[in-house]
């Protein structure tokens, strides 16, 4: 009864501060890309003013590259406030009684995002935004014959009027993104847009700041070719945190959302901070300074669980695509030099650096002699590209419903390793015969790998591979699997190279017990020939 009582009086004490807690809470502005909108609604908002501050302080014509979903259109649209001297959205903000708010400048804010270029083309697109612009400030256009002598006339009628004129351009790069599976028309719009740019460098004397963001700068040289003067924010370390949450940041805004979050969960806030670092942290552009993705944390203090929220916005297509024809899945651990990040051609289009710009890989650590090491950023992204690369491979068109690493997670739980077996089998059931016989070892390998890889996601698993030979350990509760698997070979031979080799040696003094398995592949029957097991 006394037991009984302790858990109705704690029961009680959670439900009733309950209200006191969620009323600490200001609403998440999850998809909210409007600094004022955010300001004037009570939405939460991570201080980044200080940064913005030292960016406009400091230098005059940017660039930056950040992953769909990062802050970039928050960031500009909060330029815009500053510029316009809207000092009353910046109340309690760092950069309040930092600025001269009666020095106010003209905005120029274009979003690719938003115009409607797939249905107008994008010349026509830029022509109808560049007349609601001149709309919106009171400024007729002489002639509408050339988008790049409207946006020239624009700025110079500002300036003249109003002062030095701000331009702030989101997403320049969607128009070629969108059509990267239709060169000719991505041709197009790159032509279109250098065009566009090309009046900026004489408008010089005209212009107060300058700020250009996308999610990947593969286009930059051909497009901004007479804009070499913009400064590249991207893997500088002043903006390494311009976007994104750092680990400070969560604790310090985040603080009642923890709280509210941990208890949803059943644990400590210890243990939930480092469920969120799995998940969401890991993102770098320096090497050195990790942020969240906000988007993922925003959307889970919203919905109050562990998911895959960013990924879930966009489905990588022409990814799979390149990887499919560059014959690249093993992603993890890669060491590319700095030059691969410049390597943006459209038509020679390489996986890494456009993988890299688009926030499926991220900068785990800097190297000598320019080199760097890319990996995936987090859980979140590493599980979900996993799904999809697999998905590719066996030639489905979505991802799984339930992932092949959950099922083979499910199996050496149970230490079913019958059913371990018939889902190794069934990687390969979809795949089409002639594409299999044409490219048998590239497959096989690739997808074994694949799913084991992915498979510790959920188990403790370690992969290698060395001149086409793959080893597998996975651990579970119970039991450690050391396996082999060889291609047109025996299951026999399988099993006796891992105690020629002695690959389990080194987990003698692990008290669980420790089970040796040998599956052989055939390339001519496109399924397991055999497979052999034995307990150490």
């Amino acid at each position: 009864a006394g037991e009984v009582g302790k858990l109705v009086m704690l029961y009680l004490a959670h439900h009733l501060n309950r209200p006191e807690r969620m009323a600490n809470l200001v609403n998440l502005p999850i998809g909210i890309q409007s600094f004022s909108e955010l300001r004037t609604r009570n939405m939460l908002y991570v201080d980044k003013t200080r940064q913005i501050h030292r960016l406009i302080s400091t230098g005059k014509y940017y660039f930056l590259s950040r992953p769909r979903r990062f802050g970039k259109s928050l960031t500009l649209s909060t330029l815009r406030a500053i510029y316009e001297g809207r000092r009353e959205l910046f109340t309690g903000l760092w950069m309040e009684d930092q600025w001269d708010w009666n020095k106010v400048h003209p905005v120029i804010h274009l979003s690719f995002s938003s115009m409607g270029y797939r249905e107008l083309g994008l010349e026509q697109a830029i022509r109808q935004e560049l007349l609601a612009q001149g709309e919106a400030f009171g400024v007729s256009f002489t002639q509408q014959a050339s988008i790049a002598v409207m946006f020239d006339e624009l700025i110079r009628k500002l300036a003249q009027r109003d002062g030095k004129v701000v331009v702030l351009i989101d997403e320049y790069d969607k128009p070629l993104i969108d059509y990267l599976d239709d060169l000719p028309l991505a041709r197009a719009n790159q032509q279109v847009m250098k065009t566009f740019y090309s009046v900026v460098k004489d408008c010089d004397p005209y212009l107060q700041f300058l700020l250009i963001t996308g999610v990947s700068k593969f286009s930059k040289v051909s497009i901004f070719s007479d804009l070499n003067h913009l400064f590249d924010l991207t893997f500088v370390r002043e903006a390494a945190a311009l976007t994104g949450y750092t680990q400070l940041e969560l604790e310090q805004y985040f603080t009642a959302y923890l709280q509210e979050a941990a208890d949803c969960q059943a644990c400590d806030r210890a243990t939930l901070l480092e469920q969120l670092r799995e998940w969401y942290n890991g993102y770098s552009w320096d090497g050195k300074t990790r942020v969240y993705n906000p988007f993922s944390i925003l959307s889970f203090f919203r919905a109050g669980e562990f998911r895959n929220f960013w990924f879930e916005t966009g489905t990588p297509t022409f990814l799979l695509k390149l990887l499919r024809e560059q014959n690249l899945y093993k992603l993890d651990n890669l060491t590319v030099h700095e030059r691969t990040f410049s390597s943006y051609d459209i038509d020679y289009l390489q996986a890494i650096p456009i993988l890299f710009q688009t926030g499926y890989l991220t900068i785990k650590a800097k190297q000598e002699f320019g080199l760097y090491t890319l990996d995936y950023p987090n859980r979140e992204v590493r599980e979900s590209l996993l799904d999809y690369i697999i998905s590719d491979l066996r030639c489905l068109h979505t991802p799984m419903s339930t992932p092949m690493a959950v099922e083979l997670h499910q199996a050496f739980a149970a230490n079913d390793l019958k059913q371990v077996v018939t889902l190794v089998k069934s990687i390969f059931k979809t795949i089409p015969s002639q594409i299999f016989i044409a490219n048998a070892e590239h497959y096989y390998h690739s997808l074994i790998y694949l799913v084991f890889f992915y498979l510790g996601q959920y188990s403790e698993s370690e992969v290698n591979t060395n001149d086409g030979r793959l080893d597998c350990v996975v651990k579970t509760p119970t039991h450690i699997y050391v396996i082999e698997f060889k291609l047109d070979k025996t299951a026999d031979k399988a099993l006796a190279q891992i105690k020629d080799k002695g690959y389990a040696e080194k987990y003698r003094a692990d008290p669980r017990m420790k089970v040796l398995v040998g599956i052989n592949f055939s390339s001519e029957q496109k399924t397991v020939e055999g497979w052999k097991m034995e307990n150490l």
